[in-house]
């Protein structure tokens, strides 16, 4: 079916060409038309914190919103600047999305610290779209201008401040793929080729992601990942796909021919390299939170158009250069005889390995081993403002508020209580002391009771920060002692809450995604490589690869290691995200890598039976191939490092080191050894097992592998 498909592509290679055109521009159309807007958060459903959440907009409607907080300090004291003050306020106050900014000089307004040199306001918004709030906040901050400048200091605290979100770094990665490509295959109409496959699918993938957002949640921050996911695999698809066109047409195929070849053989390979991300990606639906559905379906349908864009529209491309596809070459030409007896640099590393099996598995299994070490020590916890980068207004709000008030002011706790008797209301002073006995805390404020009066809550500020664990304790020991000692229903509440609730969450259903996500690959891969060791070996790669992502990112971001070097301090928590986001992107990336060295291994083996032959036939014509691809995505990933944001920095180094080791330690040195060792075990599938699992060929063989087929992609 795949060489018919693309025996048609070629032969109706402008009509193609159009259709994929006109899609990208229907897509766009649509997606600006009916495309919907992106979530910025989403319920933590059955949590504490969420049932608080849902106490508080019930009895107390008017106090629920996003807030920014305005931070006020003057070292002379801010007696002389209230009149200002409160000006500001007021003016905020008349400002369209703002429901309340009270005052901190009156009572219930916010607060002044005990010295009198700080004081902050809690600015509530009414707004509920994404885009009103950011101008609400926006506009709050360009209010300030009109306060005075001697003595007096104003900083904002609120995400909407933060700035340096994910780095649009489309055009960065476009650019380092230019240049990869075209120093691998040594010609610019092949280089351009993987390019252009690429761009046509990310144009219709990011359309998808918009109306994707129309139907279920989606975070913002879909669009930057589906970018770089179709990217990453629209360009090594491709890459893959022309690799083996052009070793095609050295072998003396005719373009229509090498175009069928390299479809039928290389184009089966992409299809099931990409089932394993796309499986991968949807993996997230399991950690069942609303908020990631989004993110799941617009990341993976990036990769389905990636896959139809390389098995239709690069045929067509193929269709269209012909022989062409090695003009402009920077490579000097070889004859094909001399190709033909050229041994590449591969063939001998192979063989290097394979004289020595023992000694490179055991070196590079150590080595992943040592470097996932760390790993033990990972903390999942949400970061505070307290590492955004100095000289943000963000970072400067909070170092003014824990110097005035203690760095518990910076993650309060709300303590939500259910008052449905005049009994129970009557137990409410009592509830409030046990909060102020119980350790962590250093204030608590006096409840506020419901307009029904069948409500109240009650502000906690704990003495640590909100990032630290002895809050993460104190929230605990709240739930689970203090409160339920009191006889009243109370549910603890607020954003620091809410994020122990998540990275909780996070926690435990992180197993059951890795293990679902692993399952379903490995029997993919049993089914594809009729291999019970195969796809067992290729899924405990994986997890050591991603392990020692893992265990640097504890290294660096936890611990501190290098942490001059990406620009980060130490001593803060991995976010809870970050591993369920590496997991999910690199387990795919790596499955392909595998997939694409062991499709030509297996090829080579079912021609010749010749375990320590086809491994060395199968390293040297993929290295290259996965080298080139992973460079793109180190380069791709890594530019995430250089942004202002510390979450942003973390999964951008968690991705790019994670590709290198897989496509170095992992595939070069540890794949390659291992299977000498297992030699035509490599292929064993128990009869019972092979008669129950479906025929399916990854690659069909066109030809039994030659001398031509090492020839290399710049030969003629």
């Amino acid at each position: 079916m795949l060489e018919r498909l693309a025996s048609w592509s070629f032969r109706h290679r402008w009509a193609v060409v159009v259709l994929w055109f006109v899609a990208a521009v229907t897509v766009t159309v649509a997606a600006g038309a009916f495309g919907g807007d992106f979530a910025d958060g989403g319920r933590l459903e059955g949590t504490d914190s969420d049932r608080a959440y849902q106490l508080v907009q019930r009895e107390f409607p008017a106090s629920v919103g996003e807030e920014a907080v305005v931070v006020f300090a003057d070292p002379a004291g801010l007696t002389d600047d209230r009149a200002a003050i409160d000006a500001y306020l007021a003016a905020v106050r008349a400002l369209p999305n703002v429901a309340s900014a009270p005052s901190p000089f009156d009572e219930g307004g916010g607060a002044v610290s005990a010295d009198g040199t700080v004081a902050y306001a809690a600015v509530t918004f009414d707004a509920v779209d994404a885009v009103d709030l950011e101008a609400g906040a926006l506009a709050v901050r360009d209010a300030a201008a009109a306060l005075p400048g001697d003595g007096l200091r104003v900083e904002f605290g609120g995400w909407w401040y933060q700035g340096g979100g994910v780095p649009s770094s489309e055009l960065f990665g476009i650019g380092a793929a230019a240049v990869i490509l075209l120093l691998a295959f040594g010609s610019v109409v092949a280089m351009g080729l993987p390019l252009l496959t690429a761009v046509f699918g990310i144009l219709v993938a990011l359309g998808g992601v918009s109306l994707w957002a129309a139907a279920v949640p989606t975070p913002d921050f879909t669009v930057q990942v589906a970018s770089m996911i179709g990217i990453g695999v629209g360009i090594d698809y491709a890459l893959f796909i022309v690799t083996r066109y052009r070793t095609a047409l050295a072998a003396g195929r005719t373009p229509h021919d090498a175009t069928v070849e390299a479809i039928g053989t290389a184009g089966r390979a992409v299809l099931f390299a990409g089932g394993t991300v796309m499986i991968s990606l949807l993996g997230m639906l399991l950690m069942g939170m609303d908020f990631f559905r989004g993110l799941a379906f617009g990341s993976s349908s990036a990769v389905l158009v990636a896959m139809l864009a390389a098995v239709t529209l690069l045929p067509a491309l193929l269709g269209v250069v012909g022989r062409r596809i090695d003009r402009l070459s920077i490579h000097r030409r070889r004859t094909a005889s001399a190709a033909r007896l050229h041994e590449t640099g591969w063939h001998r590393w192979s063989r290097l390995v394979q004289r020595h099996p023992v000694a490179f598995a055991t070196a590079g299994i150590a080595t992943l081993l040592l470097t996932a070490a760390p790993v033990l020590g990972m903390r999942l916890a949400s970061a505070d403002a307290g590492n955004d980068p100095p000289g943000t207004t963000t970072r400067a709000a909070y170092d003014l508020l824990a110097e005035g008030f203690g760095d518990g002011v910076n993650g309060p706790l709300l303590v939500a209580v259910e008052v449905p008797t005049e009994a129970a209301r009557a137990q409410v002073p009592a509830l409030v002391e046990a909060v102020r006995a119980a350790p962590g805390i250093a204030f608590v404020g006096e409840p506020m009771f419901s307009p029904a009066g069948t409500a109240a809550i009650v502000t906690a500020l704990p003495t640590t920060s909100p990032q630290s664990r002895a809050t993460e304790d104190v929230v605990h020991r709240l739930r689970d002692d203090v409160l339920p000692a009191t006889g009243l229903v109370a549910h603890v509440g607020g954003a620091t809450a809410s994020n122990v609730d998540f990275a909780g969450l996070m926690a435990d259903r992180l197993p059951i995604f890795i293990a679902a996500v692993l399952v379903c690959s490995f029997l993919l891969l049993l089914v594809v490589f009729r291999s019970v060791l195969v796809p067992l070996k290729a899924v405990v790669m994986n997890l050591l690869s991603i392990g020692a992502a893992y265990g640097a990112m504890v290294a660096v971001f936890q611990w501190g290691w290098l942490s001059s070097v990406v620009g980060s301090g130490p001593g803060a928590p991995i976010e809870p995200w970050a591993p369920m986001m590496l997991f999910a992107i690199v387990f795919g990336l790596s499955m392909d890598y595998e997939v694409f060295l062991l499709s030509s291994v297996k090829e080579r083996y079912d021609a010749t039976g010749d375990n320590t032959g086809a491994v060395v036939e199968g390293l040297a014509s993929t290295a290259r191939v996965i080298t080139a691809a992973a460079a793109i995505m180190v380069c791709v990933f890594g530019s995430f490092v250089v942004g202002d944001q510390r979450a942003i920095k973390l999964i951008g180094f968690g991705l790019a080191f994670s590709v290198l080791v897989d496509a170095t330690i992992v595939r070069m040195v540890v794949v390659p050894a291992t299977m000498e060792l297992l030699g035509a075990r490599n292929w064993w599938l128990p009869r019972w097992l092979g008669r129950m699992l479906p025929n399916v060929h990854l690659e069909r063989s066109h030809a039994t592998p030659t001398d031509a087929e090492r020839v290399p992609v710049d030969a003629r």
